[in-house]
């Protein structure tokens, strides 16, 4: 069943009008409502198109927390085969916050990394909600450097409101494992791509998306804090989390005109939750021409275009 979000109101009744239509032809309604029902299906896209069209960045927000978004494991089944996972850091535990493996993209093989929340509460509780422990960077680490070794390309999918919070997770150097992350990245001889599925916050994010080529998904969000976290601590009232949205510049459009990002990978209207196949096939081919672009590097160019790459941030606003 659709999970519709406030501010699309007007389109979840189009839509239940359309259902309740189709409910009554097939129950043999003697009248025919096809005319009816193609006239409210053309209603409703068109709604629905005009509404996506013009989203502010609170609603992107909403939209790339949606839950039915399709998670990293989604995305690692559509466009990853022969995917073998390997887990723990070799020093505490296994964390499942990030998955990592190796399997082949479109035919090469690859070094896959990706942060999962999970798709109901038993699967949330399990992964943590995406929010990573000092172990689940160290995993990270552990598979990057072994992707180097073998000269394999690494791909990363963000998807976090953060790394995780807890005393557990600083006692074990949460920020030292975000950092060691995040040196791993710009030492990689091989190209590295990552692509922001739905939320990339914080440390958290970019302790895997250091990356050559950053892309993001249209309604995806990447931020140094959440909005709420931004407005509790600059007004001391989370309730304004939509000033924070609008101010911190977080969505996709915004960060590729600042240059922090590379590209946008472009979403089923109504987000890559209306049509989960066409936003994965999406990103396959954006992260195709990514790697097909860095092909012809060798190691020392990788590591130099990737350092340049972070330099120019904000060099030339």
């Amino acid at each position: 069943m659709r999970s519709y979000l406030d501010f699309e109101k007007p389109v979840a009744e189009l839509e239940a009008k359309v259902e309740e239509l189709r409910a009554l032809g097939e129950n043999g309604n003697a009248v025919s409502i096809s005319d009816d029902v193609s006239r409210l299906e053309a209603k409703a896209a068109d709604a629905l198109k005009d509404l996506y069209s013009k989203l502010t960045p609170w609603q992107k927000t909403l939209v790339a927390r949606h839950p039915q978004r399709p998670h990293f494991v989604d995305y690692c089944a559509g466009l990853i085969t022969e995917f073998t996972p390997l887990s723990g850091d070799r020093k505490f535990a296994d964390d499942e916050a990030i998955l990592t493996g190796f399997g082949r993209f479109r035919g090469q093989p690859v070094c896959v990394l990706g942060q999962e929340k999970g798709h109901n509460t038993e699967s949330r509780i399990r992964h943590n909600f995406g929010m990573a422990r000092p172990e689940g960077y160290r995993k990270a680490v552990r598979l990057m450097e072994m992707a180097d070794r073998f000269n394999l390309p690494v791909i990363s999918f963000v998807d976090t409101a953060g790394a995780y919070p807890g005393i557990e997770a600083e006692e074990r150097g949460q920020a030292e494992a975000i950092a060691r992350s995040t040196e791993a990245q710009l030492a990689l001889g091989v190209p590295n791509v990552s692509l922001v599925i739905g939320e990339g916050g914080s440390g958290g994010a970019i302790a895997i998306a250091t990356a050559n080529k950053v892309l993001m998904m249209e309604h995806a969000i990447y931020s140094v804090i959440s909005p709420e976290g931004a407005a509790s601590i600059l007004w001391r009232d989370s309730a304004r989390a939509q000033d924070a949205a609008t101010n911190m510049k977080i969505t996709a459009q915004d960060l590729l005109r600042l240059g922090i990002i590379d590209g946008i990978v472009t979403e089923p209207v109504g987000g890559a939750h209306r049509d989960p196949k066409a936003a994965i096939q999406a990103a396959g081919n954006a992260i195709e021409e990514a790697l097909h672009d860095l092909g012809n590097m060798g190691p020392a160019e990788i590591r130099d275009h990737r350092a340049e790459k972070f330099l120019n941030i904000g060099r030339k606003l």
